[in-house]
């Protein structure tokens, strides 16, 4: 995210952020016009150019689409998701065509670096692992935890409390169904992990062997850690495909 030089967010980034989490808690819904830009500048206090570039920025996001003479609108929600978590996998996409198969239930437990990392007050999480197959290949093993107050929302799905449940959701899929304030943006780091002998026998390959490690911080729209998941991906059934855009000025 760009920054001010004294190490404050940029005034279109600071739009940007307050509009598309607006469009994503729906009080912009699909095909809705947001404000036109004489509106927005007087209400937020900037400039036009300002908030034509928060415009540019969520048009390439795939938030909204503009209309010459007509104005800005609300993009369908299924294409927010897609470009707004663009990854190698779609995210939110994953339940097209891969099987997610639970290993370990939803529980409670303690977990010190998952709970500092959630920004929790005590140290209990929800977690649950899961790996995720493409006809019937496994090609990822997953760990997710979620703060007590998120894990209790879906406590009762059927998906992730029997295990060997297999599944076409995804976990924030289902949380976005059950969250008061809506998945808004997801950090991701990628490393290289060892399979240990557990994650071995998930993914079928030998202990030891070199996988994609990849931690996935998901918040929402007011800015709270909702889930941190952590999957080791095998590197053959994984590829990494992104778009560049430089900023024009």
């Amino acid at each position: 995210m760009a920054q001010r030089t004294d190490g404050r967010e940029s005034a279109y980034l600071r739009l940007a952020r307050e509009l598309r989490a607006a469009i994503l808690q729906h009080d912009y819904p699909e095909g809705k016009r947001l404000p036109t830009e004489a509106e927005l500048a007087e209400t937020h206090r900037v400039s036009r150019q300002t908030v034509r570039r928060a415009f540019q920025d969520l048009v390439a996001e795939g938030m909204v689409y503009r209309i010459p003479g007509r104005g800005t609108f609300a993009a369908p929600r299924e294409e927010q998701y897609l470009r707004q978590f663009g990854s190698i996998d779609d995210l939110m996409g994953l339940s097209i065509d891969t099987t997610m198969e639970l290993i370990t239930p939803l529980r409670q437990q303690v977990d010190l670096d998952a709970a500092g990392r959630l920004r929790l007050q005590s140290d209990r999480v929800h977690t649950l692992e899961f790996r995720r197959l493409h006809d019937d290949v496994p090609f990822c093993l997953t760990t997710v935890f979620l703060p007590p107050a998120v894990g209790k929302l879906v406590e009762s799905v059927p998906e992730l409390t029997e295990p060997g449940a297999r599944s076409g959701v995804t976990i924030i899929g289902l949380l976005d169904d059950r969250l008061t304030d809506p998945i808004a943006e997801a950090e991701q780091s990628i490393t290289v992990g060892l399979a240990t002998p557990e994650i071995a026998e998930h993914l079928g390959c030998e202990p030891q062997r070199a996988l994609l490690r990849i931690d996935r911080m998901y918040q929402s729209t007011t800015g709270e850690p909702v889930e941190l998941a952590v999957s080791y991906f095998l590197p053959e059934h994984y590829s990494y495909r992104v778009r560049l855009r430089r900023n024009v000025r």
